[in-house]
């Protein structure tokens, strides 16, 4: 009997694909024990489902990954790109009998120019690395996500990451000028520029650009880079509500401020940073903001946003007078997470964008919806750009409170959605909010997506299940 691969035994099947990928692979960059696979089966996004992938393959060059999609194109076998799995939205997955294509051995800085100000870089770079390589030439690569001592450029490319600087200088698109991509059928397609302009054809780079590795898979970027700024200086003041706070946001973006971060945590966030970390912030704090300013004299800067803030109704201002200062006054932002996630031991992190104007109703909106759920959600917000982290923490192991934890998720984005925001401004869609993409960009929007993915992906192999 002549069988189909669907048909083959799965022992069979999984044999015929592992010999073929070592045509053109060496030994060490297959893996098929079992037990190593699983640990790449899905990202660090709750309530999403993840399959078993049959092999994790870790390529070292473009010809690698070109023999990959090749091999998986012959055998129609479904690949999943991954960088380093830090993604919240399931967005990196296995599916069941994929071909898992971890990236994170590419990480090479193949280029620095200064003069150009760009950078050349293969998928796996780890985000703080390649800051500080760039920063020993005076230089800066401005996108941060919280995770960027971790994260790679390809999961920041993949998912269009932003970070806490994103007020003053921009999100991942911004910054990426080039891009050398490998197609579903193994050809090596070039996008894009290291030029400062180019408007040569339609911008394929901004479409590769958070298209969560469904389109093809990156192999090298190239990024554009600032003049590393001066140090900057931190503000923190205090609020008696979060409607006051976001007030003093929207003082200060409509005086014309730029400050290179603007930061909310409400009491929420700010109770489990206290109970974790012994901070001492007063316990009567019903929001914290946090601004800093990197120009030539963020002292002045400081000066003009704390009176601001004051005619919002800041109960304290503190402004830092050093870059170590400034550090202490950052703590409780970088430990928000941890300290939410430490109070029921498992969090879901939305990160929904509303315009600047709305963020006070947000934040109002989350209060209420935590209330109807008897859940604690903690609220962190960037809060420059409108971006928020409605935080929702719950016992995984309480299967009731499990279903108000992913209900009151959905009421948070649909509340966004309400607001004139977007159901993501960051963490991309993956599996999570698959659903809500739909109700955001509507029918039509998602059948011009679907006819996207078809011309680049037509037997949908790259990650599929994924965005729609």
């Amino acid at each position: 009997m002549i069988m189909s691969r669907t048909e083959a035994a799965p022992d069979q099947a999984l044999g015929d694909l592992t010999e073929r990928l070592l045509a053109g692979l060496p030994a060490e960059a297959v893996l098929t024990d079992t037990d190593v696979t699983a640990s790449y089966a899905h990202d660090m996004a709750s309530f999403c489902p993840a399959g078993t992938p049959a092999v994790v393959v870790l390529p070292r060059t473009v010809e690698e990954v070109q023999h990959v999609m090749r091999t998986a194109t012959a055998l129609r076998v479904p690949v999943v790109p991954q960088g380093a799995r830090t993604g919240l939205s399931g967005g990196a997955n296995a599916s069941d009998g994929c071909i898992v294509l971890s990236l994170t051995k590419m990480d090479s800085i193949l280029e620095i120019n200064p003069v150009d100000r760009i950078a050349v870089v293969e998928p796996g770079v780890v985000n703080a690395t390649l800051s500080r390589a760039v920063g020993e030439h005076g230089l800066y690569y401005p996108p941060d996500p919280s995770s960027w001592e971790m994260c790679t450029i390809g999961g920041n490319i993949g998912t269009a990451s932003g970070g806490l600087c994103c007020v003053k200088y921009g999100v991942t698109a911004e910054y990426v000028l080039g891009l050398d991509v490998v197609l579903a059928d193994g050809r090596l397609m070039s996008t894009g520029r290291r030029t400062a302009k180019g408007v040569a054809g339609y911008d394929l780079t901004r479409l590769f650009v958070g298209s969560e590795g469904s389109l093809g898979i990156v192999v090298r970027a190239v990024l554009a880079l600032r003049p590393k700024p001066p140090q900057q200086l931190v503000l923190a003041a205090e609020f008696a509500s979060a409607a006051a706070a976001c007030d003093a946001v929207c003082r200060i973006m409509a005086g014309g401020h730029v400050p290179s971060l603007l930061e909310l945590m409400d009491r929420t966030t700010v109770a489990a940073v206290n109970a974790m970390a012994k901070m001492g912030l007063p316990e009567t704090t019903e929001a914290l903001l946090l601004a800093a300013f990197d120009t030539p004299d963020p002292a002045a800067d400081l000066a003009a946003v704390g009176a601001l803030c004051e005619a919002a109704g800041a109960t304290q201002v503190v402004p830092a007078d050093d870059a170590a200062e400034s550090e202490l006054l950052l703590q409780a932002r970088r430990l928000s997470l941890t300290a939410l996630e430490a109070v029921r031991g498992v969090t879901m992190i939305d990160d929904v964008c509303v315009p600047r104007s709305r963020l006070g109703d947000l934040i109002e909106g989350v209060e209420r919806i935590a209330d109807r759920h008897r859940l604690t959600i903690g609220v962190v917000a960037h809060a420059g750009d409108g971006n928020t982290h409605p935080t929702v923490c719950f016992d995984a192991a309480d299967a009731d409170e499990s279903r108000r934890a992913r209900e009151s998720f959905d009421e948070i984005m649909a509340l966004g959605l309400e607001l004139g925001g977007t159901i993501t401004g960051e963490h991309g869609v993956g599996v999570l909010k698959k659903e809500w993409m739909a109700r955001e960009i509507g029918p039509v929007g998602i059948e011009m997506q679907r006819g996207i993915k078809r011309v680049f992906d037509p037997l949908d192999l790259l990650n599929p299940g994924k965005l729609f």
